[in-house]
């Protein structure tokens, strides 16, 4: 009897961790080589907020889905320090929140705000589906002034709707503090993992880039398709001459695709002349579809950019790049590219991406 009680207990604590925002994945290695770069978008043209809505794994991925939203990240705000972890917000007080980035000429903030209350449940205090605590209570954090009058007359619209007063706390950001890297794209890197938000129906949609869809091709068939520089380019981590090669200075409108496997990689509307004689770009079409590693080979410290699905090597990213766009510079080898025409990307199998270019 006592056995199976045990069992019973045990069975028990299982499901409430894959029922809960609980972290079940550890985070990654540093030695494994991995960068995290954050983009700054404090002097940029885009806009800023910041979204407690209960856990916010389901949150962010809900809206990174968005099409109008340039970069999001997750964290604690609004607590009473500005140092925290995800086992001491209880105690700090912080909200897990999203940092959300949105370009206004695509999606603006009432709309946003729209989308927000329609995931959560606004007269809840301190629950959000299966999570239960202060860390889990409803928030918008504003860090222009300007956006008050306008979350004011979403939320009161809200209100309208519901009898029960709105619980979800108006304030000010303050103490915002970045989660453990292994939080970030949680639901991405774990598509099983627990989520209260539905994310069958998203708004405005971007299109998805599965990685599955780009299968790496033999390295017979790789040796085949190449020239001898893109070989060494994308295979051996080597550089082209600066201002001797296809696309530093093209301005033609279309898509930039990984050329060993054909995935999306870059569109030619984040791209502008640094002057460094190699394509540059503000980021990437999706931030999943490149991976960033320590670059330490020519004893430098440099931050290597590979492609997702092919492993291939691009180039290098920098923080250097316009500040009104993020502050970023991904300084990418023609040889590692291949080019679609606009008018091109539908017959060849991009279509989809389209809707990057009608605003």
């Amino acid at each position: 009897m006592k056995k199976n009680r045990f069992m019973l207990i045990m069975l028990l604590v299982f499901v409430m961790v894959l029922s809960s925002c609980a972290p079940v994945a550890l985070p990654a290695e540093e030695d494994q080589g991995e960068f995290t770069l954050v983009p700054d978008y404090s002097n940029s043209r885009y806009r800023e907020i910041y979204l407690a809505g209960g856990c916010f794994w389901g949150v962010e991925a809900y809206f990174e889905r968005i099409h109008g939203v340039v970069y999001s990240n997750v964290g604690y705000a609004n607590g009473e320090s500005d140092t925290t972890d995800y086992y001491s917000i209880e105690e700090t007080g912080h909200a897990e929140t999203i940092y959300l980035v949105y370009d206004p000429e695509i999606l603006e903030l009432e709309q946003i705000l729209k989308y927000f209350y329609g995931i959560i449940e606004p007269t809840s205090i301190n629950r959000q589906g299966n999570d239960v605590g202060i860390q889990y209570r409803t928030g918008i954090y504003y860090v222009d002034e300007e956006d008050l009058q306008v979350i004011n007359r979403v939320t009161q619209m809200v209100q309208a709707e519901h009898s029960e007063p709105i619980a979800t706390e108006i304030e000010k950001l303050e103490n915002y503090v970045l989660a453990e890297d292994y939080h970030q794209d949680y639901l991405y890197n774990n598509p099983n993992g627990y989520c209260h938000v539905d994310l069958s129906n998203i708004p405005r949609e971007k299109p998805s880039i599965r990685a599955s869809d780009y299968p790496k091709p033999s390295q017979a068939e790789i040796e085949e398709k190449l020239t001898d520089l893109q070989y060494r380019i994308t295979q051996e981590g080597a550089t082209e001459t600066a201002f001797q090669n296809p696309f530093w200075n093209n301005h033609d409108q279309g898509l930039y695709v990984d050329i060993v496997t054909g995935e999306p990689l870059f569109l030619s509307i984040h791209k502008f002349d640094s002057g460094s004689g190699w394509p540059s770009f503000t980021r990437p079409i999706d931030w999943n579809v490149v991976t960033l590693q320590k670059d330490d080979t020519i004893r430098m410290d440099r931050i290597e950019v590979r492609s997702r699905a092919g492993d291939t090597h691009l180039g290098h990213v920098f923080t250097d790049g316009p500040s009104e766009e993020g502050g970023l510079r991904y300084c990418i080898n023609s040889g590692a590219l291949e080019f679609i025409y606009l008018e091109e990307m539908e017959d060849n199998g991009y279509g989809d991406y389209l809707m990057y270019f009608q605003q």
